[in-house]
């Protein structure tokens, strides 16, 4: 008898399960605690994930993963109210992937016996609805919803997010501290990247010629150095992937471009595509082990989304791999319209391929303003970030030094462009940014700050369009001389009235060959 006892017991034990309530409104639902991670506080910084449903709040980082997290709300109702910071997420792993589901406020651990539970059963080929079942507590005075985690989140690119998470552990055992750059740019409310490779060029929005015979994807066509390229509207392509091509063209045409918008031109493959973007933000160095895969809910291009990387503003990038963002029918619709539009001859097509066999002879500029507006070869630039107020300033350094600035636990000094060459000062704005270069010096690699007033375009430039600056632009003493003290050359640009211009070269090297003389700190 003693034995028959013990094992019921253990038999009972072992039928027990423990679940996790939480609170939704006046309704509370329980969730397996076999699949619950953890339970945090809603995130300061929530970024919002492009071609998600609109149950989808967005994502965070949390140590070094990307949650998308599920407003549990709008999974019941689309029109629910947003996310307050006084919710909860709870953390559920699913198939090896982290998804967090957004409740109003923790409950308790439940330890619930089978009689205790009931099941819901779906006819075959139905939906499967996220609640699993009911667990009926207090002599059937309290109800419990059970989800289901699988049917909750549902997320399509499982295998590609594990791929991408597998891959970028062995990249890191390999290159350890390889270095990357891209450019960051504004988008549908999201803050995106193109790898530096892939841009040719960004300038500011031009005329836009639309086109009944242009692509459902493509606003219209610009003339860019000669050649039609076609002109997709980023935003557009991120909330709209079914929009029509009468849709796409009237909004083209009515649009009014904004003075931040630029064009981002970008090769994919062997096809010349502009993106339009909200605005152009800065150059974002990382290392290739802070490529965070990102877990979506939706199948829809989920192969342009390489991964996302934290800057040091606490600021989510979302790192686009440009060689998917098209498909290669959606490529070929484009160029087809245009060649329906813009039958080229033997001679243009003869100059098209003389131009791109001088590729190899140009240079990629940054231009900046400084008053006057300045370019700087983008290879001397190793990253450019916001300005900060988080400058300390050491007593004893010179009023040109505005301070020291911690960038990724590392000390750069920031000098401030417009004390050094004696223009007035102003303050800083939204648009103002620090252009980070290096040095080698006595302790190795050195990194200094430069403030600009702002960041205007990326563009490339042949080597036959940049000259030797006037001598009456020289200075001998580069105290006096201004800017124009520390660029020796000058790029001129092709085009058309006041798109013709003429732009003094900065060379870093220069200035900080000329500071380390009058800054013993900097003396290598």
């Amino acid at each position: 008898m003693p034995d028959t006892v013990d094992s019921s017991m253990a038999a009972s034990r072992a039928a027990v399960e423990l679940f996790g309530s939480f609170l939704l409104g006046p309704d509370e639902f329980a969730l397996p605690a076999s699949c619950i991670r953890e339970v945090v506080n809603y995130p300061d910084k929530m970024t919002v994930v492009p071609l998600s449903p609109p149950f989808l709040d967005g994502m965070f980082n949390l140590r070094g993963t990307v949650i998308p997290v599920v407003n549990l709300s709008r999974v019941f109702d689309p029109a629910a109210p947003a996310a307050e910071r006084s919710h909860k997420i709870a953390i559920l792993d699913y198939q090896g992937v982290l998804v967090g589901i957004l409740f109003h406020a923790t409950g308790e651990i439940l330890r619930v016996r089978p009689e205790q539970r009931s099941t819901l059963s779906y006819a075959p080929g139905a939906e499967h609805a996220v609640i699993a079942g009911t667990i009926l507590l207090a002599d059937g005075a309290r109800l419990l919803q059970v989800l289901d985690p699988a049917a909750l989140v549902r997320i399509e690119n499982v295998p590609q997010v594990l791929a991408l998470q597998s891959a970028g552990r062995q990249a890191a055992r390999r290159h350890q501290g390889e270095r990357r750059q891209c450019v960051s740019f504004h988008a549908a409310g999201s803050k995106f990247a193109f790898d530096m490779a892939a841009i040719q060029e960004i300038i500011r929005v031009p005329d836009i010629q639309p086109s009944i015979l242009n692509s459902a994807l493509c606003l219209g066509r610009i003339n860019f150095r000669g050649s039609p390229v076609a002109i997709v509207c980023f935003s557009t392509l991120l909330t709209s992937p079914g929009a029509s091509k009468a849709s796409a063209n009237a909004s083209c045409a009515a649009r009014q471009f904004l003075p931040d918008q630029r064009i981002v031109i970008a090769r994919i493959d062997d096809a010349t595509i502009g993106f339009l973007v909200d605005s152009v933000d800065s150059i974002v160095n990382y290392y290739a082990e802070d490529l965070m895969a990102i877990p979506l809910l939706s199948r829809a291009r989920a192969g342009m989304f390489a991964g996302c990387i934290t800057c040091p503003a606490q600021t989510d990038v979302i790192v686009l791999d440009h060689r998917q963002i098209l498909s290669s029918a959606e490529i070929v619709e484009m160029r087809t319209g245009h060649a329906r539009l813009y039958p080229t001859d033997d001679t243009a097509a003869a100059t098209v391929a003389a131009r791109e066999a001088r590729r190899s002879q140009r240079q990629v500029y940054l231009t900046f303003a400084l008053d006057n507006i300045y370019a700087v070869e983008i290879k001397q630039v190793r990253e450019i970030i916001d300005f900060s107020d988080d400058i300390a300033r050491p007593p004893g350094m010179p009023d040109f030094m505005r301070g020291m600035l911690n960038l990724r636990q590392q000390m750069i000094s920031v000098i401030d462009l417009r004390s050094l060459y004696g223009m007035a000062p102003i303050q800083a704005t939204a648009q103002t940014r620090i252009l980070v270069v290096e040095r080698a010096g006595a302790q190795g690699m050195e990194k200094f700050g430069l403030m600009v007033d702002a960041v205007q375009n990326i563009m490339t430039i042949e080597d036959s369009r940049r000259f030797a600056a006037p001598r009456i632009m020289r200075s001998t003493d580069p105290a006096s001389a201004g800017p124009s003290g520390d660029m020796p050359d000058v790029i001129d640009i092709e085009g058309e009235g006041d798109a013709h211009q003429t732009l003094s070269v900065f060379e870093c090297d220069r200035l900080l060959g000329r500071l380390a003389q009058e800054l013993p700190a900097l003396a290598a």
